[in-house]
């Protein structure tokens, strides 16, 4: 059966410091996909983020690029295992130099944080129990 893919698009103002920070989280750069102006960071076999530099981004948009540190142009949504899951992922983001932009959300059968990458993109990082799923 076929397995659908996302590929998330971001623009990034350095591509160095933008794979230094996703492989500091624990994410693999795919080289065959990556060069000077690119990189292909692998989340999870389906879910690839594409770093893209400003001019190469530019080329697949007329629009303006927005300035992720003042504008939301996305939210990226990633689920974790357990609470403590969500904790380590967003604590490791912030000693690469990410920022957290609000307070935890706890709500008991879910708990959330988040986190700005480099250039300002928000990551959501969710545990939702499964029980509270299933029900």
């Amino acid at each position: 059966m076929y397995q659908q893919m996302i590929f998330v698009n971001l623009p990034v103002s350095d591509i160095e410091a933008s794979k230094t920070f996703f492989s500091g989280l624990g994410y693999s750069i795919n080289p065959q996909f990556s060069d000077e102006t690119t990189a292909s960071v692998v989340v999870a076999d389906s879910i690839i983020v594409m770093l893209l530099a400003h001019e190469k981004y530019q080329q697949f948009t007329d629009k303006e690029i927005a300035d992720a540190r003042k504008t939301s142009e996305v939210l990226v949504a990633l689920s974790a295992e357990s609470r403590e899951k969500v904790d380590e992922l967003v604590e490791r983001a912030l000693s690469l130099g990410a920022t957290e932009p609000r307070a935890p959300q706890d709500l008991g059968f879910m708990y959330g944080r988040a986190f700005d990458d480099l250039d300002g993109h928000t990551f959501e990082v969710v545990w939702m129990d499964p029980a509270a799923i299933d029900g």
